[in-house]
């Protein structure tokens, strides 16, 4: 998968920002305000940080070598994931949605309730 397919995806998602709070090289998708993805956009490779549910995170570490531990994340639940290896794009895209999931699934009630009044994209 490419990442203007992935800014794209990210994007078309409810409550989604692209910001660069870090630097200019760093891009962070954020949903209400919370991050859901970021990835270098000057890194050799294409690779994303997601969050990730921690034993489905543990699993798919040890069953893909491209996804990782997070880098500069919290491992426990982070996962690195290069987007231009043999993972298929229906499961990169899957380890997109669980990443929003997770973190629409932490927001408080009030930004939840803010982000359904949004509508679609």
């Amino acid at each position: 998968m490419n990442i203007e397919f992935f800014r794209d995806y990210c994007l078309a998602k409810k409550g989604v920002e692209e910001t660069f709070p870090f630097d200019e090289v760093t891009l962070v998708f954020k949903v209400m305000g919370k991050m859901f993805a970021l990835t270098g956009l000057d890194n050799e490779e294409f690779t994303v940080n997601l969050k990730c549910e921690p034993d489905w995170a543990e699993e798919l570490r040890e069953q893909y070598p491209e996804v990782r531990p997070g880098w500069h994340m919290n491992k426990h639940h982070w996962n690195t994931v290069h987007f231009e290896g043999s993972l298929d794009d229906a499961l990169l895209l899957r380890l997109v949605d669980h990443s929003y999931e997770l973190i629409v699934a932490s927001l408080p009630k009030k930004l939840q309730r803010q982000l359904e009044e949004l509508g679609n994209g």
